[in-house]
């Protein structure tokens, strides 16, 4: 079974990003070692004006980002480059909820063409990023960037998507950010 997702598509260009977003968190999840059909994720499939709004809100930053995160729970580990606590779980008859993501299409539209990656692609990576977020990863020391970027990438790897990294170190950093 899969993860219990809630999009809310406020942007039509995003089209059906249920079954990309539902393998991105599956896979995710799967890989943590959890069972994704005991976990719920709300997701807003939105544009620029409506996450800038957000992020303002959140982070006081004036300007669009391509993924926010609200995790439902604090895991986050005690020490840089600790493993984040696991989550309560759920079950598939009454899942536990891990939070919400919103994802801006323009942003993220801009950055897979500046990038010259396919769309899909880079928001299948922005997806398990905020899904790493939700799980309690961050990347506010290096030796947590260093284990949340290890992980994206071996869960990429398994979805058979390149290592987003490997060409591009100078790429626009991921603005996904857990929001307290």
């Amino acid at each position: 079974m899969s993860v219990s997702l809630d999009i809310n598509d406020e942007e039509p260009r995003w089209g059906d990003l249920d079954p990309l977003a539902r393998a991105a968190i599956d896979a995710t999840l799967v890989h943590l070692g959890h069972d994704p059909a005991c976990f719920e994720v709300s997701l807003l499939a939105c544009n620029d004006t409506r996450i800038k709004g957000l992020n303002g809100q959140f982070r006081a930053k004036d300007k669009p980002t391509n993924v926010l995160s609200w995790p439902a729970w604090d895991l986050s580990p005690e020490s840089p480059g600790g493993t984040p606590d696991a989550p309560e779980t759920g079950t598939p008859d009454d899942p536990e909820a891990l939070g919400d993501i919103a994802l801006a299409y323009e942003t993220c539209a801009r950055e897979a063409d500046e990038q010259g990656k396919r769309f899909a692609d880079h928001v299948t990576h922005l997806i398990i990023h905020s899904t790493l977020h939700l799980l309690g990863f961050d990347h506010e020391t290096d030796e947590d960037a260093l284990l949340m970027e290890k992980t994206e990438v071996l869960v990429l790897a398994q979805m058979g998507i390149a290592d987003p990294y490997a060409d591009d170190h100078d790429a626009a950093p991921l603005g996904v950010t857990a929001v307290d």
